[in-house]
């Protein structure tokens, strides 16, 4: 039996809810939609250029769908960098790392770049109307296009550390400052499985208890087992027997997919030689209430 422990603290991949998956979809739904009808917009714009609407006059017109283009591409990258948050891509995959979290600026740009050339290089629009209409389209892209931009965009990298960093400091009682929404859960079930271990493990040498688990080694020394696994109080432990083990934290069971603590605590209790804390005594049943005194007779 080895032991193998891992060199570095860190805990599970960060994953996303079921629910924090469906808010995104919903979200992105939004967003799609609504870069639909930006998209339409410009279409729009397209087709009355080409039919000559603008030409000597329409200019409130054409300012009016160059707006509703904007607002609407605006409106979408908002909804897709809140889906983005509650469902973030891997920065290891840089490609769609990149394209998830830019595509607010992406879209943008495809709703508004061919409309504000076509409007630049139309030959029969009023010189008067062409520069009005040029300007403020360059500006409403310019802008849409910023906003769409995400400068800080989240990762299931940085939400994995801020997962282990939250969870840490709910063990230690300290301010939960990288608890955002997003980890809190898990780093709470984190948090909340270390004080089971510490609480099972004590002894007269370890009398706070230990934040030292055992769980069944990934296959073919691969960092992470493909399947869920239990994390256990010793290597003694009858559902370790005969296996590779390795240990670490609670953190690093997680890291490894060693997610579940066991539910047989009393039982590797005694077979790990841990100090199980005596029952409390039942308490005396209350003596019951006398009867009342009869009235005297009268």
């Amino acid at each position: 039996m080895t032991d193998n422990k891992p060199t570095t603290d860190v805990t599970k991949d960060w994953q996303a809810t079921q629910g924090q998956k469906s808010g995104a979809t919903r979200l992105r739904l939004f967003a799609a939609l609504s870069w639909v009808v930006a998209i339409g917009g410009e279409i729009a714009g397209v087709v009355l250029l080409y039919r000559h609407k603008f030409d000597q006059g329409n200019l409130p017109l054409l300012i009016g769908i160059l707006v509703g283009i904007a607002i609407f591409a605006i409106a979408g990258s908002l909804l897709w960098k809140a889906a983005n948050r509650k469902d973030p891509a891997r920065e290891s995959e840089t490609f769609r790392f990149f394209v998830q979290n830019q595509l607010g600026a992406i879209i943008t740009l495809i709703a508004f770049l061919p409309l504000v050339l076509l409007i630049l290089n139309d030959k029969n629009m009023d010189p008067k109307s062409k520069k009005i209409a040029g300007g403020v389209g360059a500006v409403l892209a310019v802008l849409a296009t910023l906003i769409g931009v995400s400068y800080q965009p989240p990762s299931v990298e940085q939400y994995t550390q801020d997962m282990n960093t939250c969870a840490e400091q709910i063990k230690a009682g300290q301010p939960t400052t990288a608890c955002s929404p997003e980890v809190a859960a898990q780093a709470q079930a984190i948090a909340t499985d270390s004080a089971a271990v510490a609480a099972a493990t004590k002894d007269p040498a370890h009398p706070a208890g230990q934040d030292v688990v055992y769980w069944i080694a990934p296959e073919n020394g691969a960092a992470k087992s493909e399947t869920e696994h239990v994390f256990h109080l010793c290597a003694a432990v009858s559902p370790l027997k005969d296996k590779t083990v390795n240990s670490g934290t609670v953190t690093e069971a997680y890291a490894q997919n060693a997610i579940r603590i066991t539910k047989q605590i009393e039982m590797e209790q005694k077979q790990c030689g841990f100090t199980t804390a005596a029952a409390p005594a039942a308490a005396a049943p209350a003596p019951a209430p006398m009867a009342p005194a009869p009235a005297p007779a009268q």
